[in-house]
């Protein structure tokens, strides 16, 4: 494993903590995406089948099950705990409207035309978009706070570490897939605004971003 992969599977981690305990500390989940928690709850659901059949290693087993248990977890607090704090009002992104598509893309585009492969490549392409109901979230209500900033910017990271750890692999193992490769493009490509405006933000020293000017979030 090289120290972008690493990176990236701890700055993916921090994500998920910097959530679970925004939501935890602060008893609410105001200002997070039910929505968006769900499909990834689907995307670790359906990406880590291999847990049943096969054994990579210790590190890999474990990332594994802490990722489906952070991810319903989270669930479980915003629909069921603290389902009194959760903003359904604007949480209205269309996730048929994810879904759907990238499950008819899996089908047709995959490395290998099986159960497990198919629900993979499902999980891949549907992470590159699964964030959209809470950046759509934070664009109607028109602020994010900063610890919600800090989720999506370590989200971020994650998928940009991920994309030079593939870099990494193709120059020196000869690994190279297309399917991953692409999906995470279009998931960093996603941040990219995002990106800037926390920068510009922390230099500010402003508290909290104005989602209103993320452009993305609009088209």
């Amino acid at each position: 494993m090289n120290i972008f992969r690493l990176t990236g599977d701890l700055s993916h981690l921090a994500a998920i903590i910097i959530l679970l305990l925004k939501i935890w500390k602060t008893r609410s989940c105001a200002g997070i995406s039910g929505k968006s928690q769900v499909l990834f709850a689907l995307v670790f659901t359906t990406r880590y089948l291999d847990l049943l059949t096969s054994f990579i290693s210790l590190y890999n087993t474990t990332m594994k099950i802490i990722y489906i248990g952070c991810a319903y977890a989270t669930v479980y607090l915003i629909y069921m705990k603290f389902k009194a704090t959760y903003d359904g009002n604007h949480d209205t992104f269309r996730v048929e409207f994810l879904v759907v598509p990238v499950g008819g893309l899996a089908f047709l585009v995959n490395h290998d035309f099986s159960p497990l492969e198919i629900l993979w490549t499902f999980s891949i392409y549907l992470e590159s978009v699964a964030i959209l109901p809470q950046l759509f979230m934070i664009s109607k209500t028109g602020e994010a706070e900063t610890i919600t900033t800090h989720y999506l910017f370590f989200l971020g990271l994650y998928r940009a570490l991920y994309l030079i750890n593939w870099i990494w692999r193709f120059y020196f193992e000869g690994f190279f897939d297309m399917i991953a490769i692409v999906a995470g493009v279009v998931q960093t490509i996603l941040y990219c605004d995002f990106f800037y405006l926390y920068v510009t933000k922390g230099e500010s020293g402003s508290n909290k971003i104005n989602p209103a000017k993320v452009r993305f979030c609009h088209k």
